[in-house]
């Protein structure tokens, strides 16, 4: 059935029942089953929009008032947040947040798991939901012909300028607001990504130990203009700065540091630490950005591992050996596994400054490496996985369950990829014994979850020998090509959507993408991002081929 937008018109003022949010927290509903996207509505809210944007399949509203109101509603503290790309959830309650956050995994894990949504604990709540990222990157650029520096309006490169942001830690505005001044003062030229002249395109601040900092100071220029005053006025006005960085980042992109960098003043690292750990962190460090929930993942994960002092176990994604160094205080050998070089060499300096003896890292891929390793003998006990939100290729999860360890523990920072992943890890002969998803960014759509799978019994379990189309999700492919998804929405809601639309919502529904096939074939080319209502007319395409 093709919708018909006849019935909706430009400029007019309708009554939207809102169901459930978008991508990006918009609220989405419908007037006489047309679907209508309005930003800032909640689920279970009846509003009035008018209509500021008509397309076939969807229309864009402008929310003008609130009939009947979400308990869950509240005023966001932040003044910029209406305008702000940083933050999705500030006008829903925290109690909302959560549930929606649980609702979400619950859906991945029943849609395309195919697994029971009891498997799902409740959402790990923080006990700060604001003040709580110890990490800022803020751009610098022209707003109105002067210099700002703010946070991107969503979904563009437009700045915002702002003072100050609610989930900053406080050393790190007071950072941003000391830039503000001095970029003021002394007629600091900023970034044009347009023209791509000036200098200054973005301030970094990170908090450590003691609220203790490290400051970067990204140019595009190979000089830091007034680079004796920075280093002055800051060690004046911020006696927390102890570190302070200049790099250069004169590419196109969105890359925020570049390769080259210089050491202005202080120490070369900043000490923070992790779980009873300290870690020295540079400026090109992975580090997680809310401790306090950070902690609390790392001790799920510690639980779900149930180390009793004598196990071998594997980090498979190891990076700078943050967790690896966590199992090494229970187990009696830890191996950590990780393609990048350099976040291999951090974590053989973490395991060293932590006096962590029982523990090896190596800088490969994981699955060419974990077989090589089983052939010489090594059985671990219990292997952990924390890959990137892409997930983990089939190699690597058929190569884990091939060394046959007692438990998995994956913690993910997508739950629909691990929705598609674990499909593969029941087929080589896992079951999923418990989901515990964590907030790790309050006020965003992102969650993280920790999951414990374990081998089945051999003796109770049959194996049934399937086709490859049958055990995992790279079987969707097979059920509808990129040509017939691009004609049933056509047909249905009468635009057309490119392949590379189809394969970024692919990868948001946890169906294997062949690689690279989503990616542009010109390098500078930025591409371009699915919009929301292509992304919903290929979710139905989905639905109807049975892929989801």
């Amino acid at each position: 059935m093709k919708y018909d937008p006849a019935q909706v018109r430009i400029h007019e003022v309708y009554t939207v029942a809102i169901r459930d949010l978008g991508v990006h927290g918009e609220g989405i509903g419908s007037v006489d089953g047309f679907t209508v996207f309005v930003p800032g509505a909640l689920p279970g809210e009846t509003v009035t929009a008018e209509i500021i944007l008509l397309k076939k399949s969807y229309a864009l509203g402008k929310l003008l008032s609130i009939e009947q109101e979400s308990p869950f509603r509240v005023v966001p503290e932040c003044p910029v947040y209406e305008n702000c790309g940083g933050c999705q959830l500030s006008h829903l309650t925290y109690e909302g947040q959560l549930d929606m956050k649980y609702r979400r995994v619950k859906d991945v894990i029943e849609r395309i798991a195919g697994e029971s949504g009891n498997l799902v604990r409740p959402v790990l709540p923080a006990a700060h939901p604001f003040a709580y990222r110890n990490k800022m990157a803020v751009p610098a650029g022209l707003v109105k012909g002067k210099a700002a520096l703010g946070c991107y309006r969503q979904g563009s490169h437009d700045i915002i300028p702002v003072s100050s942001c609610a989930i900053q830690k406080e050393e790190n505005n007071r950072l941003l607001r000391f830039a503000r001044r001095f970029i003021e003062k002394y007629g600091i030229s900023v970034y044009d990504e347009k023209t791509r002249k000036g200098s200054l395109r973005h301030v970094l601040g990170r908090v450590g130990d003691g609220g203790k900092m490290m400051a970067v100071l990204v140019t595009a220029s190979e000089i830091l203009p007034e680079e004796k005053r920075w280093i002055e006025e800051i060690k004046k006005e911020l006696p927390e700065v102890v570190s302070l960085w200049h790099n250069i980042q004169s590419k196109l992109g969105n890359t925020i540091l570049g390769a080259k960098i210089r050491h202005l003043w202080g120490r070369e690292t900043l000490t923070a630490s992790l779980c009873g750990l300290r870690f020295e962190v540079s400026p090109y460090s992975f580090f997680q950005v809310h401790k306090e929930q950070a902690e609390i993942l790392y001790e799920k994960a510690l639980a779900y591992a149930d180390l009793k002092g004598g196990e071998t176990v594997i980090d498979a994604y190891c990076g700078t050996g943050t967790i690896s160094l966590c199992l090494a205080k229970k187990a009696k050998r830890v191996i950590g596994i990780e393609i990048v070089k350099p976040a291999i060499e951090d974590a053989k300096k973490n395991a060293k400054k932590n006096h962590m003896e029982n523990t090896e890292f190596y800088a490969a891929d994981a699955g060419k490496l974990m077989p090589q390793l089983y052939r010489k003998g090594l059985v671990p006990d219990v292997i952990v996985m924390d890959p990137v939100r892409a997930g983990c290729s089939e190699e690597v999860l058929k190569a884990a369950a091939g060394m046959n360890p007692k438990r998995i523990v994956y913690v993910s920072c997508n739950p629909a990829t691990f929705a598609r992943d674990a499909k593969i890890l029941k087929s080589e002969g896992y079951e999923i014994k418990e989901i515990q998803p964590v907030d790790m960014f309050p006020q965003t759509m992102h969650v993280e979850a920790i999951v414990l799978l374990s081998k089945l019994d051999s003796k109770n379990h049959i194996s049934v020998e399937l086709p490859i189309d049958d055990m995992d999700l790279t079987s969707a492919e097979s059920k509808a090509t990129y040509k017939e998804i691009q004609n049933y929405v056509l047909e249905k809601f009468g635009f057309k959507v490119s392949n590379l639309y189809i394969a970024q919502v692919k990868e948001k529904c946890g169906i294997k993408e062949r690689e690279n096939y989503n990616k542009s074939k010109k390098e500078d080319l930025k591409q371009p991002i699915c919009p929301i209502e292509k992304e919903e007319a290929i979710k139905d395409a989905f639905r109807y081929f049975q892929m989801i």
